[in-house]
């Protein structure tokens, strides 16, 4: 009796996090793309990188901390040599994957040339899931970052496992 409450216990924690991970089907673009990035590292594999960071250095002791609770970093990314080789299908694909109430798109932006958006996982007051969606007529960049995290470190993971580091000035 008890493997099979322990099964059905891990089989829920799965659940929890396949929730928190959503199916990124962009696979079909990579034939159009002149640049392809694709990222898709787990908890043991972050957990095996951040070995190599140098915790003496403040920024990667910053990014070692932060890895503690991420159970995978995945990003699809691609630059196409002309405008029209992604679709509005393919973000939606994705969008119908973040809805209410697990998700909750939290920045919109829309101009004449590009979109951006960010979705937030939320349970309870815990922050366990993060997806951006950021395109132009020729580039499409989908990001999703699974695990409990905190808002005010995410920033340290730019330029690490793919993320595009983004200068942000620190407000108080």
């Amino acid at each position: 009796m008890r493997i099979v409450a322990k099964l059905v216990l891990w089989g829920g924690l799965a659940g929890v996090l396949a929730a928190q991970q959503f199916q990124i089907n962009l696979d079909h673009l990579a034939s159009k793309s002149s640049d392809t990035v694709d990222v898709s590292l787990n908890g043991a594999t972050l957990q095996f990188a951040a070995k190599f960071l140098n915790g003496k250095d403040p920024e990667d002791a910053k990014v070692q901390k932060l890895l503690n609770g991420i159970q995978g970093i995945y990003v699809k990314s691609f630059e196409f040599k002309k405008a029209g080789a992604w679709s509005a299908a393919d973000l939606d694909g994705i969008r119908n994957q973040l809805r209410a109430p697990q998700w909750s798109r939290i920045v919109g932006v829309k101009g004449d040339s590009e979109i951006a958006e960010v979705y937030l996982r939320t349970e309870g007051q815990k922050m366990t899931g993060l997806a951006i969606l950021s395109a132009e007529p020729t580039e499409l960049t989908v990001i999703n970052i699974v695990g409990t995290l905190d808002i005010n470190s995410l920033s340290e993971l730019g330029g690490h496992f793919g993320i595009p580091k983004l200068d942000v000035p620190k407000g108080k």
